[in-house]
C-alpha cells in the first residue's frame, strides 16, 4: 500500500526546511486557494525534504496552499492512470510513467502549459523542450503539455573493486559497444574462477514489465544504427533494412548474453528497481540506469558510494558517439483540474533556475538539471563528484535525443505492451530465432501505429 506523506508532515518538519529561503519571483496576489499535487517519492529522504522545502517557500510567498501527497513510484503510477481515467485527478502530477504525457496529450486530457514553459524556454535544452511538445489528436497539432524540471539519460554503473579483483583496471575497459560489454563477461569468468559463484558480469533488464526494459532495448537499437525507427514526423520505418538489422542485433546481444549465463536468471522478471537492488548486493558487476538513483540510494555508505564508477554510453561499434535518449520528469496539469491557475503558478515557481537548482542539489543530484548554462557554472555538477561529472557529460553535454513516444504516442502503447521484451522472452524461453521474433514484434508495432495517424504540422 502506498504510504502518503501529506501537508501535515510539512508542519512537523518545517524546522528542517525553513532556512535558506531563496529570492522569490513575482507571485500574483490572488485569493488564497488550494491545489492538490501528487509527487513521486525520492530514492533518498533528502529528495522528499527538498520538495517540501519548495512547497513551504511557495506557500509563504503566495498565500496559497499545496495539498501534496508523496508516494512510491509504482503505486503512484497506477494511481495516476486510474485517476485520469475516472476524471478524479489532482491539479498537478508528474509524467509517471514517462509516456503518459504523449498519450494524454493525444487524447486531449492535458492543459496546454506553453505559457509556463515560455518563462524559461531560453534556459532549457532543445531535447527537454522536444520531450514535452506532443501531438493533440483533437486539435490536430503539437503544443507543450508538460513543464520539464529534470533530464536523465542511460549511464553505465560499475563496481570498480570487482573489476580490479578480476585482475583488470578501469582503463582496460574498451570504448566501443560490443567490446565494452564483452569485457564484463571476462570479468565474470575471472571472478568465478576465484570462487565467486553468484556474481554476474551484466545487469541487463529483460522483463516484460516496467519501463527499464524498454529503455535498454532502445539503447541497443540506437547503438546498432536503428535510431530512425521513428522519425520526428511521427512516421514508422520498419521497412528500412538498417532499422531491421539493428533490431535483430538489439535482440541478439542481450539474449545471447543471458543464455550464456552472463546475466542473472532473475533478470527476465526484474521490475524497474530490481536491477538497482542486484547491483547494490554486488550480484552484478555493472548495470545500466537512467539516473544516479543507484548511487544516491547508498550515499551514506561512502565506501560503496566511492567504489562505484559511472561511465557514459560506449561508442558504437564503428567508433561513433551514441546519442542517449534524454527523458524528462515534468509537471502535468489534467483537464478538469479544479485549480489550474495555482497549479501553473506553483510549477512556474519551482522551475526557476535558482529554485530548481537548489531543489535538485538538495536531492543529492539524482536527476540532472535541464539548464546547461547553470550546470556549467556550478561546481556541484561539474567538479565536486565524479558520478555527477560523468552524468552531466552524458546527459546534458553529450549527444541526446527524445524518447520515441514524443514523435508519435503509438510508441507509448508499444512500450506498455513490450513487444521487444516479448521477443526477448521468445528467444530465451521458446527457442525462437531472433529474426523471427523481430518479425513478430514488428507486426504488432505496425498494428499499433495504424491507430495513431499523425497529421503533418
Amino acid at each position: 500500500m502506498a504510504k502518503l506523506t501529506r501537508r501535515s508532515l510539512l508542519r512537523n518538519s518545517f524546522g528542517l526546511v525553513a532556512a535558506g529561503t531563496l529570492a522569490r519571483p513575482y507571485i500574483a496576489n490572488a485569493a488564497a486557494t488550494t491545489a492538490a499535487v501528487w509527487w513521486t517519492q525520492g530514492s533518498a529522504e533528502e529528495e522528499d525534504i527538498s520538495f517540501k522545502k519548495i512547497v513551504a517557500e511557495y506557500e509563504k510567498a503566495s498565500g496559497n496552499t499545496i495539498d501534496y501527497s508523496i508516494m512510491p513510484y509504482a503505486p503512484l503510477r497506477q494511481k495516476i492512470v486510474s485517476a485520469v481515467t475516472s476524471g478524479l485527478a489532482p491539479d498537478l502530477f508528474q509524467n509517471n510513467p514517462a509516456e503518459i504525457i504523449a498519450l494524454y496529450a493525444w487524447q486531449d486530457k492535458l492543459v496546454d502549459v506553453s505559457d509556463v514553459v515560455e518563462t524559461q524556454r531560453e534556459e532549457y535544452t532543445e531535447t527537454a523542450l522536444l520531450t514535452v511538445r506532443c501531438y493533440n489528436n483533437v486539435e490536430k497539432k503539437r503544443s507543450t503539455y508538460g513543464v520539464p524540471y529534470t533530464v536523465g539519460a542511460s549511464m553505465n554503473h560499475i563496481w570498480r573493486p570487482l573489476v580490479e579483483k578480476a585482475g583488470y583496471q578501469m582503463s582496460d575497459i574498451p570504448k566501443t559497444w560490443d567490446a565494452f560489454y564483452d569485457f564484463f563477461k571476462e570479468v565474470q569468468k575471472k571472478l568465478r574462477a576465484q570462487g565467486m559463484r553468484h556474481v554476474y558480469g551484466l545487469g541487463f533488464q529483460l522483463a516484460t514489465i516496467g519501463g527499464d526494459s524498454n529503455l535498454r532495448a532502445n539503447d541497443f537499437l540506437i547503438a546498432y544504427g536503428g535510431r530512425d525507427i521513428v522519425t520526428k514526423d511521427g512516421k514508422l520505418h520498419l521497412d528500412d533494412p538498417q532499422v531491421r538489422e539493428a533490431a535483430i542485433k538489439m535482440l541478439t546481444y542481450p539474449t545471447t548474453s543471458y543464455k550464456e549465463g552472463f546475466v542473472p536468471p532473475g533478470a527476465i522478471n526484474w521490475n524497474d528497481f530490481d536491477d538497482n537492488n542486484a547491483f547494490h548486493a554486488k550480484q552484478i558487476v555493472m548495470d545500466i540506469e537512467g539516473s544516479l538513483s543507484t548511487e544516491v540510494a547508498i550515499i551514506k555508505n561512502q565506501q560503496d558510494y566511492n567504489d562505484i564508477v559511472v561511465m557514459g554510453l560506449a561508442l558504437s561499434n564503428d567508433g561513433k558517439p551514441v546519442p542517449a535518449q534524454q527523458g524528462s520528469l515534468c509537471g502535468l496539469i489534467p483537464k478538469g483540474a479544479k485549480n489550474v491557475a495555482v497549479a501553473k503558478e506553483f510549477i512556474k515557481y519551482a522551475v526557476q533556475p535558482k529554485v530548481l537548482n537548489e531543489y535538485l542539489k538538495a536531492g543529492l543530484g539524482r536527476w540532472m538539471l535541464p539548464i546547461p548554462e547553470l550546470v556549467k557554472s556550478d561546481p556541484f555538477w561539474m567538479k565536486e563528484d565524479p558520478h555527477r561529472t560523468a552524468y552531466t557529460q552524458q546527459t546534458l553535454l553529450g549527444p541526446t535525443m527524445p524518447f520515441y513516444e514524443v514523435f508519435n504516442p503509438a510508441m507509448a502503447q508499444v512500450n506498455s505492451e513490450h513487444p521487444f521484451s516479448v521477443a526477448e522472452f521468445d528467444v530465451i524461453n521458446n527457442g525462437m530465432a531472433p529474426q523471427t521474433a523481430i518479425d513478430k514484434a514488428f507486426k504488432r508495432v505496425e498494428e499499433i501505429f495504424a491507430k495513431y495517424p499523425i497529421a503533418q504540422t
